[in-house]
């Protein structure tokens, strides 16, 4: 694209500004418009030199004919409804997490995107953290061999929401980025949810979730509102290689570790033998690999501009967001039904 394309930004509350800033910053894009019911809001949110129109009426930006694609922050339940009026109004959209309140509702805004050939995109903004992308990179190349086990914990003394649990307020970000580092070929395929309410809140503030995935392998996520103590972090565990991320520890996010369990092979023994199989333990180096830090943001507003521009799915496209909510709505079921194991769409 020779100009820098139109775009428009629905929500000034808590994470429209940061949309805004990173767009502002971007070559590749010009903000025109901040639409929010609060239009003192957005004006603040703007400046009060710039150029940059604010409205509370949505149809103004949909209407103008240089606003090629809409960002949406506004309140979780209103996303589907936002971004369906803007994929019908042939705008490329951005939908702030989750992609809607439902699976139903998502299923209809990746059929209309896929329809009118637009890009719908989900901001998993943790996805495009450096530390992600370089574990990405390695789970797709092969450097970790196969994937044995993804370990995650969420955990700290968190704000308790009114209007949703545990699971859905911090579990859609470990469940965006297993969706994203996972190789092809490899998803879950179904999930078990346990949680507890020791405060009386009302709602799960503490939960684990089991996810079995293709060939055998198994993730776990633990998320928790009640935690005196703040941990992030993630264990990818491989056939030739384990993972540590440590998203707190500033100067040494991420660690690949040569060390690991070994099975000797048993092709040419006999049915004894073959249940007295030795194992060995691999204990080799331990590499950090060096992260160039650039904020999340700006790689989604440039991964936004690459699949607009080149008309190809954003890597957390609709069907990424829809893939978080099949897991959350099935974990939802799951503890209800106290833990029970709840499959999932595996053609998603």
């Amino acid at each position: 694209m020779s100009e820098a394309m139109g775009v428009a930004v629905v929500g000034a509350g808590y994470w429209g500004p940061n949309l805004v800033r990173n767009i502002q910053n971007s070559p590749r894009m010009r903000l025109r418009w901040l639409c929010d019911l609060d239009v003192e809001r957005a004006r603040r949110v703007i400046g009060p030199y710039s150029t940059v129109q604010t409205t509370s009426s949505l149809d103004d930006l949909l209407e103008d004919p240089d606003v090629v694609a809409v960002a949406v922050a506004t309140p979780a339940a209103t996303h589907a409804d936002v971004a369906m009026r803007a994929l019908d109004a042939g705008k490329h959209v951005l939908v702030e997490k989750p992609l809607a309140s439902s699976s139903a509702e998502a299923v209809k805004l990746v059929d209309a995107a896929e329809e009118r050939g637009l890009v719908l995109m989900c901001d998993h903004t943790y996805c495009y953290t450096p530390a992600v992308m370089k574990i990405r990179e390695l789970a797709h190349a092969g450097e970790l061999g196969d994937i044995h086990y993804v370990d995650s914990v969420r955990i700290n003394l968190g704000l308790v929401q009114r209007d949703v649990d545990v699971l859905w307020d911090l579990a859609p970000h470990d469940l965006s980025i297993l969706d994203f580092i996972l190789p092809s070929g490899v998803v879950p395929e179904a999930v078990s949810a346990q949680g507890a309410d020791p405060i009386g809140a009302g709602r799960a503030c503490v939960a684990y979730l089991t996810l079995s995935l293709t060939g055998g392998a198994i993730a776990h996520v633990h998320v928790n509102w009640l935690s005196p103590t703040k941990i992030r972090t993630t264990i990818v565990g491989g056939s030739r290689r384990t993972l540590v991320w440590d998203d707190l520890n500033p100067t040494q996010r991420l660690a690949i570790h040569d060390r690991g369990v070994d099975l000797s092979s048993a092709d040419n023994l006999g049915d004894q033998a073959r249940r007295e199989m030795m194992i060995s333990y691999r204990s080799g180096d331990m590499v950090a690999p060096a992260l160039v830090e650039r904020e999340a943001l700006a790689s989604v507003m440039s991964e936004w501009a690459d699949a607009i521009s080149e008309s190809r799915p954003a890597r957390t496209d609709g069907r990424a967001g829809l893939r978080v909510l099949d897991v959350l709505e099935a974990a939802s079921r799951s503890l209800e039904y106290h833990g029970a194991t709840v499959p999932l769409r595996v053609d998603r």
